[in-house]
Formats: structure tokens, C-alpha cells, sequence
């Protein structure tokens, strides 16, 4: 793909992103046209239109942005880690740990104040037991891979012993928080400087990636350190994931569809793929959160909901064109 095509998808990503921002903060049970976003934006005039964009969708359409980018991120890291196509962000239980770790709060009566940290040492376990066990002896895409499904199969039991002995009050709140939901996520400073570092950090490895995705042998032939790039892809994607799920719970096929989308449109390249999915992924969760919110209004869908709805036949089409060009 020549540099100008890769330009002309990263612009038309660009806009798409302003795009999905715009319907985010107009669309909902309450509409808002877009003269009085911008007005609310640039010089805020106290009143319900206000109230809405300030306290409730500008903050919703911050954190659907961050857990987009950090997501689709995330999974791009994976994908080439594991040399697995059908790599997402929470392969590697990191997802199950944290939902343990929300939903033992959720059943101590004290989620309002811990859900987050409960939730992101839940994932740093689960991190540091996988390495553990995948890493004790021999570090291989393949000893890793079966040591993270297993982990997570042992977090998904956890999961139902938790929500067969709860009560029907805590219930809810638990199957909201498994399938994904914004409508209680806020985002502070540090999860952009979080999204920005890791963005930085993976373009500066863009170049060993392109290697290390044609195979090991192939990248140390190349003169990469293998095991130090492994391990720097392992952390930076558990990290990423870690606070993508604290933020909105467990939002899944982002970083599993987005990174095919793009490398379907031609992006190849890490150099490219690693921005497009930042941008193309924060976009995605956007307007999936925005057709949850509208289209059972005033009721909200929960946005994992309307990921996998979308990201299921995105998924399949993906395959079916790739099969088409082999």
C-alpha cells in the first residue's frame, strides 16, 4: 500500500472519529442539534442542554473513546505476540481476573468505591499468573496462548459460582458490567497519557513488528531481540487491557475485528496499522455506544451488546473476503 493511500485512510479515519463525536453528543433519548454542541463546547450557557453534554455524554463519549483506542490497541499487540489470528485483548484471562475482582465488590455491597481497583488488581493477577506459569520454563506464543485459556476458564467458573449464589439485586449489576457497559465510566487525564505513551511506544517497535509478524527466526535473522520485544508486548497489552476493562468492563470483538478491518483496507504496516486502529477503534466503540443508548430509548443497551452484534457478521465477512483474495 503506496504512502498516499495510507495517508488518505488515516485522514478518512480522522474524520470518521470527528463524525462518530458529533453523533455521540447529539444522539440519545434527548437530541441535541449540533449548532448548540458547538456553542455548549466553546462557551457553555447554563441550562438542560448543558447539564447533558457536560455531565452525561461528553465524559460517556471520552471513556467510549479510551477503551476503543486501548482495546483495538491491545489487539494488535496480541495478534502479532501470538501470531494468532483470532487473538483479542482478553485471550489471556485478563478480562476474568478483573471481573472477579469487580464482582467480589459488587457482592461486598462496596462497588461504588472499589469496582476500579478491585477490577485492575484483579487483571494484574491474572497477568502475573499467566507469565508465571507460561514462563517458568520456556517462553513460546504457544505456551503462553494455552496457559491464558485455561487461566481464563478457571475465572470463568469463578464467574458462575459468583452469580449463582448472589441475589437478584446484585445480579444485574454483575451481567451489566460482564457485557459491557459506559454508562457509568469516567475517564481522568492519565487514561489519555496512558492511550498516547502505549501508541508512542508500540510505533517505536512498528518496524519490529513488521519482522516479528513474519516469524521469530525471521526477526532475530533481522537483528531483533526477540525476548525483550515479547516480553515489552506482553506487559504494554496487559497493561492496556487492565485499564480498557476497569473502565467499561469486558467490551467485547473490538480488538478482535478492528485490526482485521484495517489490514482488509490494506494497512499492513504496523507504522500505519498501530494509528488507523487507535483512531478506527475509538470510532467504532463511539457509534456502538451511541446505538445503544437510542435504539431502545430512554432504556440503555449495555455497548458490549452492540459490539458483538456488529463485530459477529463484521467478523465473518472479514473471513470470507480474506478467503476470496487467497
Amino acid at each position: 500500500m503506496s504512502p498516499l493511500r495510507q495517508y488518505t485512510l488515516l485522514s478518512a479515519l480522522t474524520v470518521l472519529l470527528g463524525a462518530s463525536i458529533v453523533i455521540a453528543l447529539s444522539s440519545g433519548s434527548v437530541s441535541v442539534p449540533v449548532s448548540s454542541i458547538w456553542q455548549q463546547l466553546l462557551n457553555p450557557v447554563p441550562g438542560i442542554e448543558q447539564q447533558i453534554l457536560w455531565e452525561l455524554r461528553l465524559p460517556r463519549a471520552m471513556a467510549a473513546f479510551v477503551t476503543g483506542g486501548l482495546l483495538a490497541l491491545s489487539g494488535v499487540i496480541m495478534q502479532v505476540l501470538l501470531r494468532n489470528p483470532l487473538a483479542d485483548p482478553y485471550i489471556l484471562g485478563i478480562s476474568g481476573g478483573a471481573a472477579v475482582g469487580a464482582l467480589s465488590v459488587i457482592l461486598l455491597g462496596v462497588a461504588s468505591i472499589w469496582i476500579t481497583q478491585a477490577a485492575f488488581a484483579g487483571a494484574l493477577l491474572s497477568v502475573f499468573v499467566v507469565f508465571g506459569l507460561a514462563g517458568r520454563q520456556q517462553w513460546s506464543a504457544t505456551r503462553l496462548l494455552l496457559t491464558g485459556v485455561v487461566v481464563s476458564a478457571g475465572w470463568g467458573a469463578i464467574i458462575n459460582v459468583m452469580l449463582t449464589t448472589s441475589n437478584g439485586n446484585n445480579v444485574q449489576s454483575m451481567l451489566f458490567w460482564l457485557m459491557g457497559d459506559l454508562s457509568q465510566s469516567r475517564t481522568g487525564s492519565w487514561h489519555f497519557a496512558l492511550l498516547l505513551t502505549g501508541l508512542l511506544l508500540i510505533l517505536s517497535q512498528a518496524r519490529a513488528l513488521n519482522a516479528l509478524a513474519r516469524g521469530e527466526l525471521m526477526a532475530a535473522a533481522l537483528g531483533v531481540n526477540v525476548s525483550r520485544l515479547k516480553l515489552l508486548l506482553y506487559f504494554t497489552a496487559s497493561i492496556l487491557t487492565a485499564t480498557a476493562v476497569t473502565v467499561a468492563g469486558s467490551v467485547g470483538f473490538v480488538g478482535l475485528v478492528i485490526p482485521h478491518m484495517l489490514r482488509l483496507l490494506g494497512a499492513r504496516d504496523h507504522r500505519w496499522l498501530v494509528p488507523c486502529s487507535v483512531v478506527l477503534g475509538g470510532s467504532f466503540l463511539l457509534l456502538a455506544d451511541s446505538l445503544a443508548r437510542t435504539l431502545v430509548a430512554p432504556q440503555q443497551l449495555p455497548v458490549g451488546v452492540l459490539t458483538a452484534m456488529i463485530g459477529v457478521p463484521a467478523f465473518l465477512f472479514i473471513l470470507h473476503q480474506g478467503a476470496r483474495s487467497r
